[in-house]
């Protein structure tokens, strides 16, 4: 794990683009501070920038320096739920403009992934974590299922967790600074 570790890392900080292995299903990431190596996911993907991204960190410290106000149901939400729980925050601070949607939110989820985890702990900044397909494509729920166009397009194909059955998208719920709570995929 140490090596591919360092791999991503080094990676990650010239801009580039990992394919790795996350809590849900395999991923495309890049550093959450970087617009230019978010604007290179969003061309991998073929996807449109209104479209949000979600991005992952590593512990409730970490998502702290990265939303302004993290209400304190959140906590209590991410503790309990049974399946990776991604939370749409209002006002992120601290990552590129181009990743906080248009209404001023972001979607963050605190990674119980043991590689992500150390990933992102080592890096010390939250990551892009998109699932690794073209816009509309199906979710490829294991590695194999993952297209020859999103391989070539990253600069790093991690080597973790490949034979892994494959898993599903988080739960988001958006969760508002003013109480409102909405489900918006279960």
């Amino acid at each position: 794990m140490k090596t591919e570790i360092e791999k991503s890392l080094a990676v990650l900080k010239k801009g580039g683009l990992i394919l790795y292995p996350t809590d849900t299903v395999w991923g495309i990431g890049c550093d959450a501070t970087n617009p230019e190596a978010i604007e290179k996911v969003y061309a991998l993907k073929q996807r449109h920038e209104s479209k949000a991204l979600i991005c992952l960190v590593s512990d409730f410290k970490m998502l702290n320096q990265f939303v302004e106000d993290v209400p304190e149901v959140a906590y209590d939400i991410l503790k309990y739920a049974v399946k990776p729980t991604t939370i749409v925050y209002d006002k992120p601070i601290r990552v590129a403009e181009n990743l906080v949607h248009e209404n001023n939110t972001l979607a963050i989820r605190v990674t119980k992934h043991r590689f992500c985890s150390e990933l992102i702990r080592k890096f010390r900044r939250p990551i892009v974590s998109t699932s690794a397909n073209i816009s509309n494509a199906p979710t490829p729920s294991t590695f194999n299922e993952v297209s020859e166009e999103i391989r070539a397009g990253v600069d790093h194909i991690v080597d973790w967790d490949r034979n892994k059955k494959g898993g599903s998208p988080s739960a988001v719920i958006r969760l508002a600074n003013d109480g409102t709570v909405s489900i918006i995929r279960e």
